[in-house]
């Protein structure tokens, strides 16, 4: 199956102190898949999510999506940030609209489809609102609303459910889970960032575990097993350890 991003020998320094991030990262998301980065702090996860995305270039190697490469922000991947990343003067269904600023849409369209969305995450009471008034599950919700809504086949995610309580967190994971399973919504692959071992077992295809920087992949960790998960299974008991142990050296 080809894959809908593929990360090939990916170096990044940083050229004005030449403090080398990343290198010769490399592995794949495939259709379906969700896969997450996890590794030390500092290690360069979060540079790494930006250079998937285009904001960022490599140093050397390529980014490819569906086997082209990309050079700049691409409309078919949506960003999903750790702090909600809302325009607290913008109402949240103005928020949501951003998603659509280049989609060429008129603005009765572009309400209609935010709406729509909004509506899809709870939050249909709560438009016309400001960021201000909403809980920090709210605002990621609005946050995953501005990501979707302009049908992306891919999301990145750079540790979303860091900042939530485990039971909102929890819900918003069985969301994100939701969209990449089902068929009717555009979600081809997720790849987030994340320093919960727990959570990337719970939600993970494929684990990528990076070493401290420079980062290079320590090793890639496939799960094959079915949503939902049960996080006391043995299976995934011994996938967390695997990782733990990977880690430790």
């Amino acid at each position: 199956m080809m894959a809908i991003v593929s990360v090939d020998d990916v170096s990044f320094t940083f050229e004005n102190s030449n403090l080398e991030i990343m290198d010769n990262v490399s592995f794949a998301a495939k259709k379906g898949e969700f896969v997450s980065l996890i590794g030390p702090s500092g290690c360069g996860k979060s540079t790494l999510l930006r250079i998937i995305a285009g904001l960022i270039q490599p140093t050397t190697g390529s980014v490819k999506f569906m086997n082209k490469e990309i050079t700049g922000p691409n409309r078919k991947m949506s960003f999903v940030f750790q702090d909600f990343a809302l325009l607290p003067w913008l109402t949240n269904l103005e928020n949501v609209k951003i998603g659509l600023s280049m989609s060429g849409l008129s603005d009765i369209e572009k309400n209609r489809l935010a709406s729509e969305l909004l509506d899809r995450f709870g939050l249909g009471g709560f438009g016309s609102y400001y960021p201000n008034a909403l809980s920090g599950g709210m605002k990621q919700r609005v946050g995953i609303a501005r990501a979707v809504v302009s049908d992306p086949n891919v999301i990145l995610m750079d540790e979303p459910f860091s900042s939530l309580d485990e039971l909102t967190a929890e819900t918003l994971r069985s969301d994100i889970v939701y969209m990449l399973e089902n068929k009717n919504i555009s979600v081809n692959s997720v790849i987030m960032v994340t320093h919960n071992v727990e959570e990337a077992v719970q939600l993970s295809d494929k684990i990528v575990v990076l070493s401290d920087k420079p980062a290079t992949v320590k090793k890639v960790i496939s799960i094959k097993a079915g949503r939902p998960r049960d996080k006391r299974s043995e299976v995934l008991s011994k996938k967390m350890d695997e990782i733990y142990a990977i880690l430790a050296h």
